[in-house]
């Protein structure tokens, strides 16, 4: 029998860390309409969420973050919002851009450019530019970005290049998608944690979730803090991960 202090060692020691966490920040909407605030005071409050789960992120040791910041399908919603929706991502944008630098945090953005603003498309390559040597933890944001059109998008590359002749149609296997999606050299999610009690992932790296791990709460965004990531790393940790094998 072991003793009490391998006992205890065993309990204590520590549990996986996933390299890369995805997050759906759903609820901003919801937790403005319960304060009878504006939609917009919602986003507001969701923006210092994101901050929090960043530094968080960081300092759990997570190499990646990725964060569904605005959907294709949301261009779909009433202008007004959209146009706050996009004002608070330059203002991000221009107020956050040194703090994420400082923090050693490389920017990457996926999604479809083409939709957004010039001035929007401006600033994300400028940040871009400037922490692209960060190496503390990688915050990729998707903007503008859908699942099905990121596959569409691949299988289109794939069909020109066959076509040119510079691609054996039978050359393609699960490494050529992956390498003709916007996520091209970043590791697929270990954790995808959804905020606001939905439980769907609404179009967000269909490909890239195969073997994710799922966890929803019913947290509304803006209301996620560190202690609520935390706990979504805790029981990530307690996932026996088999990938279709039997262990």
């Amino acid at each position: 029998m072991a003793d009490s202090a391998t006992s205890n060692a065993a309990v204590a020691a520590p549990r996986a860390t996933p390299r890369h966490v995805a997050i759906i920040m759903d609820g901003n909407g919801r937790w403005a309409k319960a304060r009878h605030l504006p939609r917009a005071a919602g986003h507001r409050k969701g923006m210092e969420a994101v901050r929090a789960v960043v530094k968080a992120a960081g300092k759990a040791g997570v190499e990646y973050l990725t964060l569904f910041g605005f959907s294709s399908e949301n261009w779909k919603r009433p202008e007004d919002e959209v146009k706050d929706l996009m004002g608070l991502l330059r203002l991000y944008l221009r107020k956050d851009a040194h703090d994420l630098h400082r923090q050693g945090v490389r920017l990457k953005v996926i999604g479809d450019r083409a939709r957004l603003a010039p001035d929007i498309q401006e600033q994300l390559a400028e940040v871009e530019a400037m922490t692209a040597a960060n190496a503390a933890l990688t915050l990729v944001i998707a903007i503008s970005y859908g699942g099905r059109d990121e596959l569409v998008r691949a299988a289109r590359a794939l069909a020109r290049e066959a076509a040119a002749g510079t691609l054996d149609p039978e050359a393609i296997d699960e490494a050529a998608v992956s390498a003709r999606l916007f996520t091209d050299g970043i590791p697929d999610p270990d954790l995808l944690v959804r905020t606001s009690g939905e439980q769907r992932i609404s179009n967000f790296l269909l490909w890239q979730s195969a073997y994710t791990e799922f966890v929803f709460v019913d947290t509304l965004w803006p209301d996620f803090d560190r202690d609520a990531f935390a706990a979504a790393l805790d029981a990530f940790g307690r996932r026996e991960r088999r990938y279709g094998a039997v262990v």
